[in-house]
């Protein structure tokens, strides 16, 4: 079993000691997710996949969180919110906008990239160096304006 899956039913079985109904709903729902998948694919997820998952899941919670604002539900909003810090629970440390800067300028050095022609490559080399750490929709911004 995977150190992060590992971690995350501690947090489920704190959670249910605890009586902490928010927490427990949210690392269910991760668990829920990873398990899914575990299912769907027959296999064991690493710790690499189960990151994954959660990073979906950050993902879904931001896109609903911006449509739900955007809907004036800000009951649903605040109930996303609080998913969403707890899912973020299991996320390595993000970089910060320089450090995401400074990796996507030694990207372009390195790779030689030009112009948006080459976004495709430069993605390609900071996923792998970026992932998790960083929200790739932010990188991709940042290259965007470096090459306009």
């Amino acid at each position: 079993m995977s150190e992060l899956k590992a971690r995350i039913i501690e947090d489920m079985k704190t959670a249910m000691k605890a009586k902490n109904k928010g927490a427990l709903k949210a690392v269910r729902m991760i668990l829920g997710a990873v398990k899914q998948r575990e299912v769907d694919e027959r296999i064991e997820l690493d710790d690499t996949q189960v990151l994954a998952v959660i990073q979906k899941m950050v993902k879904q919670r931001k896109d609903s969180i911006s449509q739900f604002k955007d809907a004036g539900r800000d009951d649903l909003v605040d109930v996303e919110e609080a998913e969403l810090v707890i899912i973020n629970n299991y996320m390595p440390e993000q970089l910060s906008e320089a450090e995401i800067s400074i990796a996507v300028d030694k990207a372009i050095v390195d790779s030689g990239a030009s112009s948006m022609q080459d976004m495709g490559k430069l993605m390609g080399v900071l996923k792998g160096q970026l992932d998790g750490k960083a929200d790739m929709g932010a990188v991709s911004a940042l290259i965007r304006s470096k090459f306009s």
